[in-house]
């Protein structure tokens, strides 16, 4: 898992050395979701707010994302992509399946399938804080897609 997660780390900043793997993955749910507030992706994610202050602080100076007032409550900011963001996020993407195409190129079909099931086993399963007590649970129904 190490491995994995440095792997996951290093390639974050080979496609854009500004962001970060958590960037990332607040963009990516900003996309999913049309947009939240800032303590949502902290809620959602685990993170500690002043984390996500940061991390929001500098999308929104490299032009990822941007603040508009709530609907229901105008004192409220919401975080929405902007182009830029849902651009770099489309590359990431795209940049991302191209690798996992390129490490899986000599596996077999029920190998790549096993994986994915694996995957979808793993993600599937409860998150859980440093103290081992669930956070939330989680899935992904597009690792398929994504191992594939």
């Amino acid at each position: 898992m190490t491995v994995f997660a440095r792997r996951a780390r290093a390639f974050a900043g080979r496609l854009h050395p500004e962001l970060t793997l958590v960037s990332y993955t607040l963009l990516a749910h900003l996309e999913d979701s049309g947009g939240c507030l800032a303590k949502d992706l902290a809620a959602r994610y685990g993170l500690d707010k002043s984390t996500v202050s940061r991390q929001v602080r500098a999308l929104e100076q490299l032009g990822f994302l941007e603040r508009r007032s709530a609907p229901e409550d105008h004192r409220a900011q919401m975080l929405h992509l902007t182009p830029a963001g849902t651009d770099i996020l489309a590359q990431v993407t795209e940049s991302r399946h191209a690798a996992v195409a390129e490490r899986l190129a000599g596996w077999g079909d029920a190998d790549v399938a096993g994986f994915a099931e694996l995957l979808i086993r793993y993600n599937a399963g409860p998150e859980t804080s440093g103290d081992g007590s669930i956070t939330q649970e989680y899935s992904n129904p597009d690792i398929t897609e994504t191992v594939r």
